[in-house]
């Protein structure tokens, strides 16, 4: 874990009564909890596991550990984060079993990784530039001028799929969870177990790499 680890957020009072009923065994408040969040698991376990077989085994392993364990459950972070640290975990152990490692994200420190520029050098003036050092050579398209009905295009959402699967795992783990999933920062940091600065790094190479595959499309590049 990182030293500048986000503290997680303790259970909400609007999950309290969901808990409550969890653990009398009510079977609404776990079908409840199931149609919340079994479908992001499953796109979550698909992070780690491309067979979808898998992935749903992993998940149902999942389930069965939160009925098992729902009495232990201190309330020291959401349900949410719960939940999906212990998917994170049975993820783990199975990539583990098949000679795979997981996760990606926690290998990571951006304070001492190589510096990958998230933009090309080319992009800027040189620092010895009489008047505008290190400054814009080229600076980011604008995407205004474009059609509203093309940057909605199902071509281009397929654009930013593909460019999503071609980034290195860990930035690919990252903006899959924010950006497609919806997740706040806090809650990657919490269920990842990275620090906020990894996390902000990670974010901000992998969106620079799908705007600058989106600045090609969309200047016919």
């Amino acid at each position: 874990m990182q030293a500048e680890e986000t503290r997680a957020l303790p259970v909400a009072p609007d999950e309290q009564e969901l808990l409550a009923a969890l653990r009398r065994g009510e079977e609404e408040a776990f079908a409840l909890l199931v149609d919340r969040y079994g479908a992001s698991m499953l796109r979550f376990a698909h992070l780690y596991a491309p067979d979808p077989g898998v992935a749903e085994d992993a998940v149902q392993d999942a389930w069965l550990a939160v009925l098992r364990g729902i009495d232990r459950f201190e309330g020291r972070s959401s349900l949410k984060t719960w939940i999906f640290r212990i998917l994170l975990n049975r993820m783990s152990s199975r990539c583990k079993r098949d000679g795979r490692q997981i996760p990606f994200s926690t290998l990571f420190d951006g304070a001492t990784a190589p510096g990958e520029p998230a933009v090309g050098a080319e992009r800027f003036l040189a620092e010895d530039h009489p008047r505008w050092p290190g400054h814009w050579r080229l600076a980011p398209k604008s995407w205004g001028e474009s059609p509203e009905e093309r940057v909605l295009s199902k071509e281009v959402r397929a654009l930013v799929d593909r460019s999503i699967e071609t980034l290195p795992p860990a930035q690919r783990e990252v903006i899959t969870l924010r950006d497609r999933e919806g997740w706040s920062a806090r809650e990657v940091c919490n269920v990842l177990g990275i620090s906020e600065s990894n996390q902000r790094v990670l974010l901000h190479r992998a969106r620079s790499k799908v705007r600058s595959a989106l600045e090609d499309y969309l200047s016919g590049g």
